[in-house]
C-alpha cells in the first residue's frame, strides 16, 4: 500500500465524517427555537394528485414575519390538504387559511419546551458525534488490519492514525459549535 491509498483512506474518512455533520445540522434545523423558518416545515407531507408529496412541492414557503409562515399553494384545491399535511406532522402548529393562502403561525416557547427542546439538540449533537467516532473506528480498524498485513509499515500506521484522530477532532469540534448555536437560539428568547 502507497502513500496515495493512505491519502484516499484519509479522504473517504472525511467525506463519511461530513455526512454526519450535514445529517447534525439537518437534524437540528428541525429544532424549533420560537422563530419561523420554513426548515420547520421539511418533514411536512400533502396528499396532492393522488399522491403524497413534500410541502414545498406543492406550495411556495416565505417568512413575512419573524413569528410567521405563509404556504401560498400552486394550486388553490390543494389549501385544505396543506392544512391537513401541517397538523399531521405533529409540529404542534395550527394553520388557518383565508381561501388565498395558509398561514402557518409560530406559537413562543415555554421555558419547559426550550429545555425539552434543548436535550432533544444535545442528543442530535451526540449521535453526530457518536456516527464521527464509528467513522474513525472503522478507518483505524483498517489500518491495523493493513499492519498486520505487512502493507504498511508502523510509521505509516502511526501516522494515518494521527491524520485520522485529527480529522475526527476537527468534525467533534464542528459537532459542538452546531451545538453550542443551536442552544443559544432555544435558550436566548
Amino acid at each position: 500500500m502507497d502513500v496515495n491509498d493512505l491519502k484516499s483512506l484519509s479522504a473517504e474518512v472525511k467525506k463519511r465524517m461530513d455526512g454526519a455533520i450535514e445529517h447534525v445540522r439537518k437534524e437540528l434545523s428541525g429544532v424549533r427555537t420560537g422563530r419561523a423558518s420554513v426548515s420547520l416545515l421539511d418533514p411536512v407531507q400533502v396528499e396532492a394528485y393522488g399522491t403524497v408529496m413534500p410541502l414545498n412541492q406543492v406550495a411556495s414557503l416565505s417568512v413575512p414575519e419573524p413569528t410567521l409562515i405563509v404556504a401560498q399553494p400552486f394550486d388553490p384545491s390543494l389549501m385544505s390538504a396543506i392544512e391537513r399535511g401541517i397538523q399531521k406532522a405533529n409540529l404542534g402548529l395550527n394553520p388557518a387559511s383565508d381561501g388565498k393562502v395558509v398561514r402557518v403561525p409560530i406559537p413562543s416557547l415555554t421555558e419547559e419546551r426550550r429545555k425539552e427542546l434543548s436535550r432533544l439538540v444535545h442528543k442530535y449533537a451526540e449521535d453526530g458525534r457518536n456516527a464521527v467516532r464509528q467513522v474513525r473506528r472503522d478507518a483505524n480498524d483498517r489500518l491495523k488490519k493493513l499492519l498486520k498485513d505487512h502493507k504498511i509499515s508502523e510509521d505509516d500506521d502511526r501516522r494515518a492514525l494521527d491524520e485520522v484522530q485529527k480529522i475526527t477532532d476537527h468534525h467533534v469540534v464542528m459537532i459542538d459549535d452546531l451545538q453550542k448555536k443551536k442552544d443559544q437560539e432555544l435558550l436566548s428568547r
